[in-house]
């Protein structure tokens, strides 16, 4: 089976599967930023997994690249942001593991 025929195109006009997935990308990205703001307030990174969020930030990287390459701007946008704040968390858990 292939998974783009699991909901019919003709269920929605075009133009709401690009909302939907630009509702996507601003709650995916958006969901760093409480993590961003607790790292900080802690002073600690502690309970964070190094290799999963230098794996994430990888990925995410690879996400951007794939949506400038496609001329996607919500991939694009949604996947500069999230490196954004994925590499400012894995920067502050750096420096205050490296405090420890």
């Amino acid at each position: 089976m292939i998974l783009h025929n699991l909901i019919p195109r003709n269920l929605l006009p075009p133009s709401a599967f690009a909302w939907i997935g630009s509702l996507a990308a601003c709650c995916t990205t958006i969901s760093f930023v409480p993590q961003l703001i607790r790292v900080w307030q802690r002073k600690s990174a502690s309970d964070i997994s190094l290799i999963m969020f230098l794996l994430f930030s990888f990925g995410v990287a690879c996400w951007l690249i794939y949506g400038i390459g496609i001329g996607s701007w919500p991939i694009t946008a949604a996947n500069a942001i999230t490196l954004v704040l994925a590499l400012a968390i894995l920067i502050l858990k750096l420096r205050y593991d490296r405090r420890r």
